[in-house]
């Protein structure tokens, strides 16, 4: 079987992989991309949200055989340690991580919200970001995917007697830095 991950053609042996096992337990346990988390093997939690053909979907349902030849990224096409995506940046920005646990998922969750609509209202973010988060870091992440839309969109163009705009600290901030913000408890 002959699948796609992160822009790399990755072959598995037919004979070992059943084509039924869901993909999380493929990437987790065979190609050992272990970014992509389990959380309830139900679909409910989206803490093995990955993206198939650019839209976010749960590795826990789904079966090996539907992703045949067909566009997957994880958490680890995102970004890298020296260059993170806007939402990455953005996440440490505005402290958006507790436990972490959730976090895969919901920036490959994000990455494809933005991917189809770089100017997401309240209500976009709230239909596509399904995601649980038990440490209720909600309207961090909703700022956050806010931040790197806009920088994602880049400057706004000059209009006649006003410069362009700027996208702020969050396309330049470095990955360890600190807000005055406090920490929730």
């Amino acid at each position: 079987m002959d699948l796609l991950i992160n822009g790399r053609p990755t072959p598995l042996p037919d004979d070992r992989i059943d084509p039924a096992m869901p993909l999380l337990w493929v990437l987790r346990d065979v190609l050992h991309l272990t970014g992509t988390k389990y959380g309830c093997g139900i679909g409910a939690c989206g803490a093995c949200t990955v993206q198939l053909a650019g839209e976010a979907v749960r590795s826990c349902l789904l079966p090996l055989a539907a992703v045949q030849g067909r566009d997957v990224r994880t958490i680890e096409s995102l970004g890298s340690p020296d260059a993170p995506h806007p939402l990455q940046r953005a996440w440490v920005l505005h402290q958006v991580p507790q436990c972490g646990y959730c976090q895969s998922g919901m920036l490959m969750a994000a990455a494809a919200l933005l991917a189809h609509q770089p100017k997401p209202s309240d209500a976009d973010i709230e239909a596509a970001i399904t995601n649980l988060c038990r440490c209720g870091t909600y309207p961090r992440i909703r700022e956050a995917i806010k931040s790197a839309a806009v920088v994602m969109r880049g400057p706004a163009p000059a209009r006649p007697g006003r410069p362009a705009t700027q996208v702020g600290a969050l396309a330049s901030a470095p990955m360890n830095a600190q807000s005055d913000a406090p920490a929730a408890g």
